[in-house]
């Protein structure tokens, strides 16, 4: 390790000897490290576009049976919301210079934080999981391709999973542990380069697709479907709401990263660059690519990985198969990886380290067996809506208590204070207020997700969980923003412009 390094975690770490071990290590305290500029978080929310799971949903939009100014305007406005809504929860954790987890304390409490924590981890974990899965089957196409003679090894299967299955997916596995290992400056640097490398592969595509079928060949209304007024209104509020919902989990420990930007400003030109911009010359690229496989195939064909492997040159095949495992790759470690490291270190900051929080996150996505899950389309639909119906009001309750409630102010000290005079102790380190604005708010999310009759409103669960997160705190926590902030002695954090 470089001598520097060394010397920047000693002074860290005695500047960090006040605050409590139950509360704190290395990983969790303030960071001195905001160096991140406009640029990273820019490839940030690349590695978020270009996965898989991106393509097929912004792919999917254009088969609603809306005119491509429509489908174009719809991503445009949820993207716009998104960034809103990114700025939003940036600022609390850029200026504390602590994680989603850590900030979290504010409204939840020193110790009740942790319920927020576990939550967003276990949605992690179980994404990581798949993502990885998917990886491993790009992988086990290439080898496929230039080794026919590996067919052998698909034939048998133990626990739902093939023997080359079981090696690739343990490659890929291997490969993420790597990056995540060699720590957050590893990472920013692998998404300063994931990003970009599959907009290429993808712009190649597209012209492959257009030189075989010409300008003629690409159509950007994907769908035969005539609608009246009111259901192009309809189905455009609902393309506009997806866009949110697709990212409702990266966007809620968006501070994980946010921690350590340079400025504000940094963020907001990053997120400005990454989100609006970036996600509709993503859509454009892959709607000419959809559109194109219809007239080239005969059917519409969203799943990248297929349309890759339908490419006549076997270099290009494997180039571009790598590059979408990389993508891929970029994607787990950023939403899936970093997450969880940093929320389950919460929980136990003394006896569970960044490293040992994501190792446990990729440890259980294996205990999983998410090929299994994934296999099962009920399964994961009632599992993930369930976990996923906490994100809506987890976001709006940080949210309300930052703006509304504490005043843009963060009381650094006081997140690793956990004696009854910290200021976020509140009773027993928990947030009876904030809890009981969560509860109702999440009851009310899982009722419109499983009742067959509210099916239509589903898809905004998200929106509607942030309206009723937020509402309930700002009432029930009224009383608190009159409080005197006088006789608290604590640093107070302020935003970096």
């Amino acid at each position: 390790m470089p001598k520097h390094t060394e010397v920047t975690s000693a002074v860290a770490s005695e500047a960090n000897a006040q605050y409590s071990p139950r509360l704190c290590n290395d990983d969790l305290a303030p960071t001195r490290d905001q160096n991140w500029s406009w640029y990273n978080i820019f490839s940030f929310w690349m590695s978020d576009v270009h996965s898989m799971g991106g393509y097929v949903v912004a792919a999917s939009f254009f088969t609603l049976g809306l005119a491509s100014w429509q489908v174009l305007l719809c991503l445009l406005v949820g993207i716009c919301i998104v960034q809103l809504c990114a700025n939003l929860v940036a600022k609390p954790s850029l200026m504390a210079g602590v994680p989603y987890a850590v900030i979290s304390r504010q409204a939840f409490g020193v110790f009740g934080a942790n319920i927020p924590a576990i939550i967003r981890g276990l949605i992690a974990f179980a994404w990581y999981g798949i993502q990885t899965y998917l990886a491993a089957n790009a992988l086990m196409l290439v080898l496929l391709k230039f080794f026919p003679t590996l067919s052998s090894m698909t034939q048998s299967s133990w626990l739902g999973l093939s023997q080359l299955g079981w090696c690739c997916f343990g490659v890929m596995w291997l490969l993420q542990a790597m990056v995540f290992w060699h720590g957050m400056s590893a990472i920013k640097r692998f998404i300063d380069v994931a990003g970009p490398a599959v907009y290429v592969v993808m712009v190649a595509l597209a012209g492959w697709i257009v030189y075989k079928t010409g300008f003629d060949g690409i159509s950007f209304t994907l769908a035969s479907k005539q609608l009246s007024t009111g259901e192009q209104t309809w189905q455009m509020i609902t393309a506009t709401a997806l866009v949110v919902s697709y990212f409702s989990g990266p966007l809620l420990n968006f501070g994980d990263f946010s921690r350590y930007g340079k400025s504000m400003g940094e963020i907001r030109r990053g997120n400005r660059w990454g989100l609006p911009f970036n996600f509709l010359l993503f859509s454009i690229v892959t709607v000419v690519i959809v559109s194109g496989t219809q007239s080239l195939f005969g059917r519409m064909i969203t799943d990248p990985i297929e349309t890759v492997s339908m490419v006549g040159n076997d270099v290009a095949v494997a180039i571009g198969l790598l590059t979408m495992i990389i993508a891929t790759i970029g994607i787990n470690i950023v939403a899936n990886f970093v997450s969880p490291a940093f929320d389950f270190s919460n929980c136990s900051p003394q006896k569970i380290s960044f490293r040992t929080g994501g190792m446990i996150a990729a440890v259980g996505s294996v205990l999983l067996t998410p090929w299994n899950l994934f296999q099962s389309p009920e399964l994961i639909h009632y599992t993930l809506d369930v976990l996923g119906s906490f994100i809506g009001p987890l976001f709006g309750i940080l949210v309300a208590d930052f703006y509304l409630i504490k005043r843009s102010k963060v009381y650094v000290d006081d997140l690793f204070d956990d004696t009854p005079k910290g200021r976020y102790w509140y009773r027993g380190g928990f947030n009876p207020k904030a809890i009981a604005a969560l509860l109702p708010s999440v009851g009310i999310c899982l009722v419109i997700s499983f009742i067959p009759s509210l099916h239509a409103v589903a898809n905004f669960s998200w929106f509607i969980g942030v309206a009723l997160g937020a509402g309930c705190y700002r009432w029930l926590a009224r009383a608190d923003r009159e409080e005197s902030v006088a006789a608290y002695r604590a640093t107070v954090a302020v935003q970096k412009d």
